[in-house]
């Protein structure tokens, strides 16, 4: 289960990030970001009916979405996002028992981490890739430069990520892009401007696999 996973992860390059979004926008978020080429799909705990989102998404979209729990800081909320049906659970911290609790139930864990000590720990621990976060703050550079010793650990690049730089991004070393509000814009959202984001995913789909 794992390797396809991670094997459609390198192959797809984007996870969308559906954070704080209005909880009865949400299904017409996701299926503009289906309809635009995305099979990743997060959906942060800190969002307003999110557990009930991922149940929904994993149901509705099985066999074309990828559908995974954001922002997991702990071993409770990880338990709540595995019963809700998460295939991967992604945070911003690295908990080395949210590892071991996804692990032991067939769920791939994609930790956050900053530093190479963090990244090779969260590996060790069991991590089949790893978050870099936050790339905004710490730049291209800094990825380059660290996947020199650690390019056995695949790394997905959050933070920062848009349209100009997402190639930038994934040459320099990074297995995939976590996508948040330059993705699923909120005003967008709001605005019920679903085909917009529909546009919108399919540029950054594009622009990942090197299109014009």
């Amino acid at each position: 289960m794992s390797l396809n996973l991670l094997q459609a992860l390198y192959e797809e390059k984007i996870i969308a990030i559906i954070r704080g979004i209005p909880e009865e926008a949400g299904d017409a978020t996701a299926k503009a970001l289906a309809d635009g080429g995305i099979v990743f799909l997060e959906v942060t705990l800190n969002t307003d009916g999110a557990l009930g989102m991922i149940a929904r998404f994993r149901e509705q979209y099985a066999g074309r979405m990828r559908i995974g729990a954001g922002t997991v800081l702990d071993l409770g909320q990880a338990k709540e996002a595995v019963a809700a049906g998460a295939e991967y659970i992604i945070s911003p911290n690295l908990d080395e028992e949210v590892i071991a609790y996804g692990l032991e139930h067939g769920v791939d864990v994609w930790p956050g981490t900053m530093t190479p000590t963090e990244i090779v720990r969260a590996f060790k621990a069991g991590a089949t890739a790893v978050k870099l976060f936050p790339l905004g703050s710490l730049g291209v550079n800094y990825l380059k430069e660290i996947r020199a010793p650690l390019n056995h650990i695949p790394i997905i690049a959050t933070g920062g990520v848009n349209l100009q730089n997402i190639r930038g991004v994934l040459d320099a070393g990074a297995a995939a892009v976590g996508l948040g509000g330059n993705l699923v814009d909120k005003q967008l959202v709001k605005d019920g401007k679903f085909e917009e984001l529909t546009k919108l995913a399919k540029a950054f789909t594009a622009a990942a696999k090197g299109q014009p």
